[in-house]
């Protein structure tokens, strides 16, 4: 049960989607959990929760209605999104422990890169200077979790200004670019593996693999 961890590149939002919730639904307690890193190209998705007057004027990006918890957020090219597929019982986390993980993770990667950052325990996420660098929103079904996270790395921050991020009226987004951190999403995918694997208790370092999930 060594875990895995996939780098998909760009891929569609909705197919996506139900290759998490196929993962999640057909996993058994012998399934190696898994983490996916990839982008997405322009896309609003809007939370079981979400209310809709925070989308203010999508234009032409598509706005999908799915089931993590929280409001409206943005996904495009330039943003890295991570999705950890693991077995929260199996590991001994909670939901307030797993989203304190990845918002510990994200901290001291970027920390690598010279950035300082730090999460509001009133509104989870990463923040720099009072600015959202990362984004998280999850489901837990069958006592696993899916959807995950999002990093602005190098990406058009334009879209975030036509919602109230997370349902957060004036909210100001950054990216690393704009903090002084020229990096790809590819490669701040690999510096935040071993942060993730460390603050998610892991058993091993994920194998790095670049194959598309089977259930996709």
């Amino acid at each position: 049960m060594t875990p895995v961890a996939r780098w998909l590149g760009q891929v569609t939002y909705e197919p996506t989607w139900r290759a998490m919730q196929r993962l999640t639904d057909e996993r058994g307690p012998q399934t190696a959990d898994e983490i996916w890193f990839l982008e997405h190209p322009s896309v609003y998705t809007l939370g079981l929760a979400g209310r809709e007057e925070h989308v203010l004027a999508a234009g032409d990006i598509p706005v999908v209605r799915i089931d993590r918890g929280g409001q409206v957020t943005y996904h495009g090219p330039g943003q890295l999104v991570v999705y950890p597929l693991v077995d929260i019982r199996r590991l001994g986390l909670g939901v307030r422990a797993l989203v304190t993980a990845m918002e510990s993770a994200i901290v001291d990667c970027v920390a690598e890169c010279g950035v300082a950052a730090y999460p509001r325990a009133e509104a989870p996420g990463v923040y720099v200077a009072g600015r959202k660098l990362a984004s998280i929103g999850l489901r837990i079904r069958r006592g696993s979790s899916y959807h995950g996270l999002a990093l602005n790395v190098a990406m058009d921050l334009e879209p975030f200004k036509r919602i109230d991020p997370c349902g957060y009226a004036g909210l100001e987004v950054v990216d690393l670019q704009r903090l002084g951190s020229p990096l790809t999403t590819a490669v701040v995918a690999r510096k935040l593996l071993p942060h993730l694997a460390r603050t998610l208790q892991l058993p091993e370092l994920p194998v790095w693999s670049e194959a598309p999930p089977q259930s996709a």
